[in-house]
């Protein structure tokens, strides 16, 4: 059934449309296509890419490896506090990264709650390091995948865990064995979605990790570098990461599209 629209929402609709693209199609048309190549092979810009894909991809495997537990906990447990717990883990979400950054730097850093004693008693120095990115990019991509993970979790059916449990399947078990697999098309999702705000993390990067060509630099400081320094790189590195973001959109939208079908038609 087709459905009628009221013109004038049309009319707005188109509007927010044109401001929403025009940015990345303006982008788009100025590229320098003639410098492409030499832009590409550019040892800085390289360095950057290389160091963003590194990064990321630590960054979300360590959401991983602790998103699970924390999503799997809001979703099963009721304990004092519960709300308040989920609140902080999903914060970074919505600070601004800036201050992500400024909040590690006091907590990791050389006079930090912590990072003063990793210096004082191992000499270990974490802020303006590759270290820092990692954990600045954690730090603000890791709520999405508990976000994630914590609604897949939760639209499990309780009597399907509750009939492995009966036939004798240990907790353990239960999550790896029959829990997980049912919820794998929603992780791989959180994963991916994960990875991408990693690559495109600034805000809290710079201000934790610092912005050193070819040791904290990632992608996103060298497009801010080159655009501070009138460099046409900084086009094609923000293209770069357009196409990154719009290929995980895309392939996002089918699987959340797949996701809201099945929840419907339970």
């Amino acid at each position: 059934m087709k459905h009628s629209s009221p013109k004038s929402l049309l009319a707005i609709a188109v509007v927010g449309i044109v401001l929403l693209t025009l940015p990345i199609v303006a982008i788009l048309i100025r590229m320098p296509w003639t410098s492409l190549g030499e832009i590409i092979t550019d040892g800085a810009n390289r360095t950057a890419l290389v160091l963003s894909l590194r990064t990321s991809l630590i960054a979300t495997l360590l959401s991983v490896v602790v998103g699970i537990p924390i999503a799997y906990v809001i979703a099963h447990h009721t304990f004092p506090g519960a709300r308040v717990f989920r609140a902080l883990c999903v914060l970074p979400m919505v600070l601004p990264p800036v201050v992500g950054g400024v909040a590690l730097i006091y907590v990791l850093g050389k006079n930090g709650i912590i990072g003063q004693y990793l210096w004082d008693w191992f000499g270990i120095r974490l802020a303006f390091t590759e270290s820092a990115a990692v954990l600045a990019q954690f730090f603000v991509a890791a709520p999405f995948f508990i976000v994630v993970m914590e609604s897949a979790f939760t639209s499990i059916d309780p009597s399907v865990v509750g009939v492995s449990r009966t036939l004798g399947a240990s907790p353990w078990f239960s999550l790896l064995r029959v829990q997980l697999p049912m919820v794998l098309p929603s992780m791989l999702a959180g994963i991916v979605l994960t990875w991408a705000r990693a690559l495109g993390e600034f805000g809290a990067t710079i201000t934790f990790a610092g912005n050193t060509e070819g040791r904290t630099q990632t992608l996103p400081l060298a497009v801010y570098s080159a655009l501070e320094s009138g460099s046409d790189a900084a086009l094609l590195l923000s293209f770069l990461l357009i196409a990154v973001s719009f290929t995980v959109l895309v392939a996002l939208r089918s699987q959340w599209t797949t996701g809201v079908t099945q929840r419907g038609s339970q």
